[in-house]
């Protein structure tokens, strides 16, 4: 991975202002089932073509006993192998031992508890339980409150906003994810970052042979302004045949509320400059996405080395910038930038 060789970045103020720690006294997650549920769980399930019912305490079924919703059905829809909620098709073997289908393929169509053959029997019961559920929000623990259907639950958890951030450094793929606090010290300790507080940016990139490019990926910087964190990519890469330079940012936090804030970058020098405004776009969008969609400032190298001077063999490009909030105006609904704050 090419590097810049060095930065020097001044801001509004030194330093970066200590975050409040998290606490959180949510309500553990809860299960409702309709009697149906609970009924249809104390139906037996025992081997056949395509699946069936019959009375309870066949061998390897579900128990006869009424089931503690809470519990033991949930348990009943995790699969033994993934550990992952179950949905149809739900398959058994002839023992009555259930798995989800992505891991019927995995295990090569054999029952990971009983290894005997799987075939293609169905578990109806099962799946007419889990109909017949509705379950919390897998992120309950940090803080979404929604209850849905069991099948209606994976497409919310999909959207959720109180699902965990991935990591938005973009020096490497880093799988770590978390909330926003969490993923900020996770960039200060382990990615090292810079970090920095103030609304208002001055960087100066050096780099001695900007002649190399092939995708190369420079240490972003984050920065500290009205209570948010912000992300400031700098980057080189192919843009057809052409390389290019490219700057933008990225908020920590969701698209909406991502909404609220506007930036601006210039660069410049020799009486020329280029100034880029526009909304910064939520971590939620991979970072190879937003500099894919060229949302940023790009800069040719030509350009870039116009702007750097000397006999072109040194890049030395100053970017500046600032971050403000948008207001919303009571009166007419529209935004009014807010530059004071």
């Amino acid at each position: 991975m090419d590097m810049i060789d060095s930065i020097e970045c001044v801001s509004s103020s030194d330093g970066m202002e200590d975050d409040d720690a998290m606490s959180s006294n949510l309500p553990r997650p809860f299960l409702k089932a309709s009697a149906a549920a609970i009924a249809a769980a104390s139906i037996g399930v025992v081997p056949g073509g395509g699946g069936g019912a019959s009375g309870a305490g066949a061998a390897g079924g579900i128990a006869g006993s009424l089931i503690p919703p809470a519990t033991s059905v949930h348990e009943l829809l995790e699969c033994p192998v993934c550990t992952n909620s179950m949905y149809p098709p739900i398959h058994q073997c002839q023992n009555g031992h259930t798995l989800c289908s992505t891991c019927k393929a995995r295990v090569h169509n054999r029952c990971p508890t009983c290894r005997q053959e799987l075939g293609d029997i169905r578990c109806l019961a099962l799946e007419k339980v889990a109909e017949s559920l509705e379950l919390p929000c897998k992120y309950y623990s940090l803080g979404c409150p929604e209850i849905f259907p069991y099948y209606s639950k994976l497409k919310h958890e999909s959207q959720c906003n109180f699902r965990p951030y991935s990591c938005p450094y973009a020096g490497s793929e880093c799988s770590v994810v978390g909330d926003i606090p969490f993923l900020v010290s996770h960039l200060r300790d382990d990615h090292k970052v810079d970090m920095h507080s103030g609304c208002t940016f001055n960087h100066r990139y050096v780099k001695s042979n900007p002649r190399e490019v092939e995708n190369a990926t420079w240490m972003l910087t984050v920065f500290h302004c009205f209570g948010q964190y912000f992300c400031l990519h700098f980057e080189a890469f192919q843009l057809g045949m052409a390389p290019v330079y490219m700057a933008f940012l990225r908020f920590m936090g969701d698209e909406n509320d991502a909404r609220n804030y506007s930036y601006s970058l210039e660069v410049g020098a020799n009486g020329r400059k280029m100034i880029w405004e526009g909304t910064p776009r939520s971590i939620r969008d991979s970072h190879r996405k937003v500099r894919d969609s060229h949302d940023g400032l790009i800069i040719q190298r030509n350009m870039a080395l116009f702007f750097s001077g000397g006999e072109r063999k040194e890049l030395k490009l100053r970017v500046t910038g600032r971050i403000w909030k948008e207001q919303q105006n009571p009166d007419s609904g529209a935004c009014i930038p807010n530059l004071f704050s």
